[in-house]
Parts: structure tokens; sequence; C-alpha cells
């Protein structure tokens, strides 16, 4: 298989000129097209309805191109964003392409790949609880197959899939079900960390008996290494995209990652640059920086507030979520090294790293 990687700058989240250009141009086939993971500038919160305006207008504009219809085009392709565009993040989106070629790269070199899984619909009482790790971890082992390699190869897996909204707990409530929670922001915490146990589950990281409904979101001992999942009211299924180095691939691209010690972990954004094949001394110079195809990392608040010591406000400040300053913080620290602040930085890291760290995963090309 051949990926193709292509990062577009959106100066709104219905903006799809930049990608109009490169089908426009020929440079994509937007018949090829299997994912998009991007930025938009909402509040990355429950009631953050730019991630569904940004869905909905790409879709259409690629039935059109596709000729397709929007649902098609939506079953066909990921559609993954996070809000909150904090900092020096740039709203963006990065383009997925995928051509079933001839198997493996002339030197014999494991190069990226990728494969697009779905789970099935989840009910409200679902979300966050066993069922959907379950289902999530029966995706990546789709993925494995597809892609012919196994987790040791495995360097990020983005998984996005539904929060609790009002309307979804009134449903629940009216059939005499429970949720995880009545708060659709808390929901959150619970979903990412459902799919990230899914994600450990599926690739050996965690046993199977330990993933129970009271450890999520609680017992943060167990925890994926390559996962980063966000949640959002948009969807009802998970998407699933595993990142991977193949054998079967012949991509120009190669993915490595890391993790972020904390919010100023330079050596761990380094260490992902690294991990994915740039080589440099120092820091990387404008030469290896333009090898840089895109960066995706979470972002944490540290534990107790205290960052190496010293107090931070974080988790105290009632005007500002404690997503947004890290994701303002860890934006800036990533862009001081990649000269690019088109970053995917999500924030909230359940079961995704131990606590306090956060996954980094870079993709460089060759």
């Amino acid at each position: 298989m051949r990926i193709g990687v292509h990062r577009l700058a959106m100066a709104h989240p219905g903006d799809v000129a930049a990608l109009r250009a490169l089908v426009e141009s020929g440079e994509i086939d937007p018949g090829t097209i299997v994912a998009t993971i991007g930025k938009t500038e909402g509040n990355g919160g429950a009631n953050d309805f730019t991630r569904a305006y940004a869905t909905t207008i790409l879709a259409q504009y690629l039935s059109t191109v596709r000729k397709q219809s929007a649902r098609e085009v939506e079953e066909g392709v990921a559609f993954v964003w996070s809000g909150g565009c904090e900092g020096v993040l740039s709203p963006h989106v990065t383009v997925f392409t995928r051509e079933d070629v001839p198997d493996g790269a002339p030197d014999g070199t494991k190069r990226l790949a990728l494969s697009v899984q779905r789970t099935r619909d989840f009910r409200p009482e679902e979300v966050g609880r066993v069922a959907e790790a379950r289902e999530v971890a029966a995706a990546v082992g789709r993925a494995l197959t597809d892609l012919g390699c196994g987790a040791e190869d495995v360097h990020y897996v983005q998984v996005k899939g539904p929060l609790l909204t009002p309307a979804g707990i009134a449903d629940a409530h009216a059939r005499g079900a429970e949720v995880v929670t009545t708060d659709p922001n808390r929901s959150k915490a619970y979903a990412r960390g459902a799919t990230a146990l899914g994600v450990a589950l599926a690739l050996g990281e965690v046993a199977a008996a330990a993933v129970t409904d009271d450890a999520i979101a609680t017992d943060l001992s167990l925890y994926s290494t390559v996962a980063s999942t966000s949640a959002g009211g948009e969807l009802t299924a998970c998407e699933v995209i595993v990142f991977a180095n193949s054998a079967r691939a012949t991509s120009p691209f190669r993915i490595g990652h890391a993790a972020l010690s904390d919010a100023i972990d330079l050596a761990g954004v380094r260490a992902a640059l690294r991990d994915a094949g740039l080589e440099f001394d120092c820091e990387p110079g404008e030469s290896a920086r333009g090898r840089i195809a895109a960066v995706f990392a979470k972002a944490e608040a540290p534990v107790g507030g205290m960052l190496r010591g010293q107090r931070t406000t974080m988790l105290s400040d009632a005007d500002i979520n404690y997503e947004r300053h890290s994701r303002a913080a860890v934006g800036a620290l990533i862009a001081s090294q990649t000269g690019d602040s088109r970053i995917f930085v999500s924030g909230g890291t359940e079961h995704q790293t131990p606590p306090g760290q956060a996954p980094i995963a870079a993709i460089v090309a060759l």
C-alpha cells in the first residue's frame, strides 16, 4: 500500500480551498482519501459544534468529486477533529490517502501504513464503559490484520468516539438505563479512557481482566503507549485509525513515537522525530524541518498542578479549562522544534501513557 500525507491550512472550519486546489491539480485523487485529522478553533468542549460543521462541509465537498452521497463519504472516510487552537496552534487538516499498490518497498524497509476501522454504534449507557473498550480492541485487531504487522510496529492509534449528550442521557434514562455520568463534559474523560484501554487491550499492553467499568478513568496504572483518543457529540460510533510501519507499504514516509514526560519536555519531542527517522544533532535545521509531514500529540496538566517543583494554575484557573492551558503550552513546545504551528494537539490523556505524561507521534518523509 502507498500512503499520502497532506497537511493543509484552514481559514475557518468550513474551508476546503487548499484541498480543492490539490484535487483540481491532480495531486490528490479524492477517491483515495481515507482519513482526515484536523484542528478547529472551537472550544474543544461538549458543545463544540465546529467539529461537526467541519465534517459536514468536507463531506459535502468530497461527495461532489467522488460522485457519492455525503453519507457514503462519511461512511468511507474517517473524519477526526479536535477543537481548540489555543496559543500558536494553527487550524488545519491532515488528509491521508491510501492506494493499494503491490506490496513492499524496493529496499525492504518498513514504511508508513494505515488502516481505518469503525466500531458499531453505541448506546449512551455503553459510552465510557467496557463494551466500548472491547469494540475498539476488535477494531484495532482488524487493522493489524489489514496492515500485516504486529503490535510492535504500531506507533499511533487515533480514536475518535462519542461522548454523552443531554439527548443521549435522556434517552438512556427513558429506557431505565444508567449512564456513566450525567455531565456531558465529564463524560469525555470516561469516553477517552475506555477507547484508550481498548487500544491497550488489542496491543497486549493490559490484561483483559484488568479492564473493568470501575477501572476506566480511575486506575491510571493501566494505559497504552500509542493511543491518542478524543470524544465528541457528533459521533455515535468510534473511528479508529491505526498507524504503523509495515513491510507491505511503499509510502515515502515513516512514523515514530515517544512520550512527553511533561508539558515542557523538549527531549520527548526530539525523541519522537528521531524515532520516525529524522536525523539531526541539537535540533532540526531547515532541511530536516522540511521533512516533517505531521505531528500528533496529547496534552495534560501536571499532576497536582506542580511542574518540576513549581506551581501552575492549570488546575485552579476558574476561567480557562486546564485542557486549553496544556494544549497551548505543548503546541508552542512542538512548534519550536518543527517550525510549523500546524500541529495536532488534543487534551486529556486518560489511560494514554502513565499519569502526567502524554503521547507524541511524528510522520517524517524519507
